[in-house]
C-alpha cells in the first residue's frame, strides 16, 4: 500500500515537471515570435517612413521641374503675346494710316478745282488750346495769309501768319474766325459761323442770326456758304445739335458739333485759291 502511494507521487512529480518542461518551451516559443514580430514591425515601420520620405523627396523634386518648366512656358506664352499686341498696334496704325490718306485723296478728287498743300502740324497752342497752331510749311511752299485750311473732314480754320517755312492757322475755336455758313440741304438760312463752348467747355460752334421762321432743324449740315469769296464755297462745317432763340428772341441760332476734332489734328491741307494755282504746282 505504502508502495502504490510512492508510486503515484513519483508520477504526479513527472508529470509536473513535464508539464512545466512544456510549458516553458511554449513560453520561450512565444517570446521568440513575439520578437520576431516586434522586429518585424519595427523594421516595416522604419522601411515605410524612409520609403514615403523618399517618394515625398522624388514629388518635392518633381513639383520644383514643372513648375520651372510652367514659368518658362508663361514668360514664352508672354513674350509672344507682347509681340502679337504689338504687331496689331503696327497693323491698326497702319491701317488707319491708310485710311486717312485715301479720304484725303477723295476729298482733293471731289474738290479738283483747287490746289492743296499738305503740312504737318508742329506746334499747337500755349496751354493745350485748340485756337491756333503752327505747321511746317510757308511761303517758300505757296502758302500766303488768308489761305483756308482744311481736312478730308471738314473745315479746319484760316492761315494769319506765314514765314519762308512756317505758316500759323487759327481754327474755327478762335473767336477770331468767322465764317459765312448755309444749311446744306436748301442752300439757304444764312449765318455766321463761330466757334463756340458748351457748359462742359465742349469745343463746339454757332451758326447766329438765322429767322425766327427759319426751318433748320437738328442734323442738318452746314457747309461755307462762299460769300464774302474768303471761303470757298460747299466745306463742311459740322452738324446740327440743338436750335436756341437769341435773347432778344428776333432771331434763332443753331448748335454745330465741328466734323473736324481739333484735338486730334495732326496733318492739314492749305486750299491754294486759283490764281496762286500755277506757282503751288511749281513748288510742289
Amino acid at each position: 500500500m505504502k508502495f502504490l502511494k510512492n508510486k503515484l507521487a513519483v508520477t504526479i512529480v513527472v508529470l509536473s515537471v513535464t508539464f512545466l518542461i512544456l510549458i516553458s518551451h511554449s513560453i520561450k516559443g512565444n517570446n521568440m515570435s513575439f520578437m520576431r514580430n516586434g522586429v518585424g514591425v519595427t523594421f516595416n515601420s522604419v522601411q515605410g517612413v524612409i520609403f514615403k520620405f523618399n517618394s515625398g523627396v522624388k514629388n518635392f523634386a518633381g513639383s520644383i521641374f514643372n513648375f520651372s518648366n510652367i514659368k518658362k512656358e508663361n514668360e514664352d506664352l508672354k513674350k509672344k503675346n507682347s509681340e502679337l499686341e504689338n504687331k496689331i498696334i503696327d497693323y491698326q496704325s497702319l491701317k488707319s494710316e491708310n485710311e486717312r490718306l485715301r479720304k484725303t485723296l477723295n476729298f482733293k478728287e471731289q474738290r479738283a478745282e483747287f490746289n492743296y498743300i499738305g503740312g504737318d502740324i508742329v506746334e499747337k497752342g500755349a496751354n493745350g488750346m485748340l485756337d491756333q497752331f503752327v505747321i511746317n510749311r510757308g511761303s517758300k511752299d505757296g502758302i500766303g495769309k488768308g489761305m483756308v485750311a482744311v481736312t478730308y473732314e471738314g473745315l479746319v480754320g484760316q492761315v494769319t501768319s506765314v514765314g519762308s517755312n512756317w505758316a500759323i492757322v487759327q481754327t474755327l475755336a478762335n473767336e477770331n474766325i468767322a465764317v459765312s455758313g448755309a444749311v446744306e440741304s436748301t442752300n439757304d438760312n444764312n449765318g455766321i459761323v463761330k466757334g463756340y463752348k458748351d457748359s462742359n467747355n465742349n469745343l463746339l460752334a454757332k451758326l447766329y442770326y438765322l429767322p425766327l421762321d427759319s426751318n433748320i432743324k437738328k442734323g442738318d449740315v452746314i457747309l461755307t456758304s462762299g460769300l464774302g469769296g474768303l471761303y470757298p464755297k460747299g466745306i463742311r462745317i459740322g452738324d446740327v445739335i440743338d436750335i436756341e432763340e437769341d435773347k432778344g428772341k428776333v432771331m434763332k441760332n443753331a448748335i454745330i458739333k465741328p466734323y473736324v476734332d481739333f484735338n486730334k489734328l495732326d496733318e492739314i491741307l492749305i486750299i491754294v485759291p486759283k490764281d496762286k494755282m500755277d506757282y503751288s504746282a511749281q513748288v510742289n
